[in-house]
């Protein structure tokens, strides 16, 4: 039998787009199943309690990432 899934949003960071129906793709840090906050980046309905498919980052993965981005030419 499966554990009870659950999620806690412990900080809102942004909004990076918005898309249909009210969902807002978002960066947030969010604790998956009581462990500690991770950098989380995925769709959210407007109440927060559907997601969609994301990826969840470490602080120091979410640093590299910030530093590709600052050092690449977006075409």
């Amino acid at each position: 039998m499966a554990d009870e899934f659950s999620f806690e949003i412990v900080k809102n960071i942004g909004t990076v787009g918005e898309g249909k129906g009210g969902w807002n793709i978002e960066l947030n840090l969010v604790s998956w199943g009581g462990r500690p906050p991770k950098y989380d980046l995925r769709s959210w309905a407007p109440d927060h309690q559907k997601m969609g498919k994301g990826i969840t980052l470490s602080k120091e993965e979410l640093e590299n990432l910030k530093n590709i981005l600052n050092s690449t030419t977006l075409e």
